[in-house]
């Protein structure tokens, strides 16, 4: 019985030692990992006042996809990003409707959390804005009654993230359409200078 009990302890040493590198590994690459999430990698579009192209359906040359790192799509679907920060102010993002179906997703870190189509439109405009609670009950406070906001607004999960603008080429024809479909989408901060000087269309300046 000893030989066996020295062998199950020294499994369980090795086994703990192996647990404990694998932690210490772990831990050091979160900042590397962190660095290669979808949240972190289109903060490159934050700065821009229109959507961030990630996939361009191919209009008679295949297309250079500029980002990689998403599944490719339906050869079909024009995609792009428009990446937030909250702490600056609300993300609006307004798309005029047309022919083409369009859609918007919301994405925080741990994924979708809202998303709308142009069904949604009114007067074929949509405007998705996304808040964070403070933001939306300071925006609900500030309404007009005889003249209610036509916004989409979201409460966001977190203060950071991004909204996936998707736009459908349902005919070859409608290629060029629809990515330019995609580039048309506004993508702006609103500020309180912004909103006090609304003139009852709901946007916002560029950032």
């Amino acid at each position: 019985m000893r030989p066996v009990s020295l062998r199950v302890v020294y499994a369980t040493l090795v086994g703990l030692v192996l647990a404990g590198l694998v932690h210490i590994a772990a831990v050091l690459a979160i900042p590397v990992l962190s660095e290669k999430d979808a949240v972190s990698r289109t903060r490159t579009s934050e700065g821009l006042d229109h959507p961030q192209s990630i996939y361009a359906v191919a209009t008679g040359d295949d297309p250079s996809t500029p980002e990689a790192w998403l599944p490719i799509p339906d050869p079909a679907v024009a995609v792009g990003v428009c990446a937030y920060d909250l702490a600056d102010g609300p993300m609006r993002v307004s798309a005029r409707t047309g022919p083409l179906s369009l859609s918007l997703a919301a994405h925080a870190r741990r994924g979708a959390f809202y998303a709308v189509t142009d069904q949604a439109a009114v007067r074929g405009a949509l405007d998705l804005v996304i808040l964070t609670r403070a933001q939306y009950d300071e925006a609900l406070a500030d309404d007009d009654e005889n003249d209610p906001s036509r916004d989409v607004r979201i409460v966001a999960p977190d203060s950071r993230g991004f909204v996936v603008v998707r736009v459908i080429a349902g005919l070859p024809s409608q290629r060029p359409a629809a990515n330019a479909a995609v580039q048309a989408v506004s993508c702006t901060t609103d500020t309180p200078a912004d909103e006090a000087g609304k003139d009852g269309s709901g946007k916002g300046s560029g950032r």
